[in-house]
Formats: structure tokens, sequence, C-alpha cells
């Protein structure tokens, strides 16, 4: 039988004609029972500053994560990022935001947090992530609950007009429709500094193979992080530790280019 996971070389250097969109959970940092725990590590940080000034700032995060979190998580860094799975863009100096939800939307994800609540209640080790317009419920310290939690979003997904839901690793979210990491790819893409640029997105999750394939699309490559079968990414790191030795090494040609 083949093998259902296929070798994937590990990524090359970037050059100066990259622009680098990098996905956070898994990524960068590894996963934690409460999202809100995790800390970047200094260094990373510092890397990532250092490859951005040396591609001409063309260097974003793109997350599932709010700006606001990405950017307490980043300080004093602060650089481009699409939020909530691109609901939220920063390309340049401001923000902005998706489609607003609607009053009643916003009536009926206030029930369906309820529910939720309810539901983690019930279940301890679920944990259910207020977003704002989305809502994400993780069971990564109660495995026994995947498939209450998975069927409680399957049911009640019919009732929320205007989202879709997103699974994850050991999370499934309530995000509207319309927001995915390929198309907040594709709209930095069509800006300054990004504009004409080779796309390289790094992630680790299903929610990262829209931003794999927008980066294919555009004539760029992806980078897988970790192991997982079926996806369309053309290279891969085993974790964050590699990750973050991959970010360093840029860094040090960055450095390098600047000394000569």
């Amino acid at each position: 039988m083949a093998d259902a996971i296929p070798h994937r070389p590990s990524p090359p250097p970037l050059d100066d004609a990259c622009a680098l969109f990098l996905d956070v959970d898994g990524t960068l940092i590894d996963f934690a029972p409460d999202p809100a725990s995790v800390r970047l590590l200094p260094q990373v940080r510092e890397a990532i500053g250092r490859i951005s000034d040396r591609l001409g700032g063309a260097v974003a995060l793109v997350s599932g994560r709010p700006l606001l979190q990405l950017d307490a998580l980043f300080a004093p860094l602060r650089l481009p990022a699409a939020g909530l799975h691109g609901h939220q863009l920063r390309a340049g100096a401001q923000a902005e935001a998706g489609a607003p939800a609607l009053d009643a939307a916003s009536r009926l994800l206030h029930e369906l947090h309820r529910q939720a609540a309810q539901l983690a209640a019930a279940h301890p080790g679920v944990l259910v992530e207020d977003k704002g317009v989305s809502l994400a419920l993780h069971w990564r310290t109660a495995p026994q609950a995947a498939e209450r939690v998975t069927g409680f979003a399957r049911e009640r997904i019919a009732s929320l007009p205007g989202y879709r839901l997103q699974p994850g690793d050991h999370v499934i979210e309530f995000v509207p429709e319309g927001a995915d990491k390929g198309r907040a790819l594709e709209r930095m893409m069509a800006r300054a500094p990004f504009a004409g640029r080779v796309p390289v997105f790094v992630g680790d999750d299903l929610t990262d193979e829209f931003g794999f394939a927008a980066a294919h699309r555009a004539g760029g490559w992806s980078v897988l992080v970790g192991e997982r079968a079926g996806s369309i990414a053309t290279h891969a790191l085993p974790g964050t530790g590699a990750v973050h030795a991959w970010l360093a090494a840029n860094a040090v040609r960055e450095e390098e280019a600047t000394t000569r």
C-alpha cells in the first residue's frame, strides 16, 4: 500500500522576491489546552522581524485568532495580518473587517454560545472560545467528547445563516462564509508590499490548505508543519522547532546581506 503521507522536501531559503505568510498556532507556537495561555519565544519574534525588514515588510500572519490577540502575542512587532481566518485584514496601516454580522446572526450566535457553554459544562475539558463574529469549540483535553462536539456543530450550523463550519486540530469553528486564509492571501497579494512577489505559506492545519492553494495559484509554494495525509503542501518541516530553526536561518541571511 502506498504511503498516505508522501515525502516532502524541506523548504529552501527565502529569496528577496518572496512574500512570507505565517500561520500561528501549531506553526510558530505549540498548541495549548487554553489558546490564551500561549507565549511566543522572543528569538522567534526577533527572527520574523529581521525577515520582514529584509523582504520590505512582506511578512504577514494569517490566523484564526483575532487581530488584537495577534498584536498582543507579537508585541512590539506589528505585522500585516489576517485574523479570524481572513474576516479581519490589516495589509497596511489600517485594519479592515469583513461584512458585519447581521443583527439576526448576532442573536443566533449569542444563543449558540449559551448552548455551547451547556455542552462544555456537561463535558469537562471542552472549551468554548468566543471570537466575536465567530465561535470555536475545542476538545484537546477531552478527546472522548470529539464526536459529541462535532455532532453539536453539524446540528447547529443549519440554523446560522451566513456561516460555515471550519474543522481543525481538536477544534471546530463557526466562521463567516467568504472568510478563509486563501482569500486573505489573495487580498494581500493585490497590494504593496506583497504585490509582484512569490508567496510562501507556512501552516499546519486544515485551515491552512486554503492558503497553500492560493499560494500555488499565484506561482508560490507552501510548507506543511508536521505530518498530515491529504495536504497539497509542496514542502514540510517536522514541527514548530524546525520552523523556528528555518526562520532563524533566514534571519541570518538578512544579517549577512546587510554586512556585505
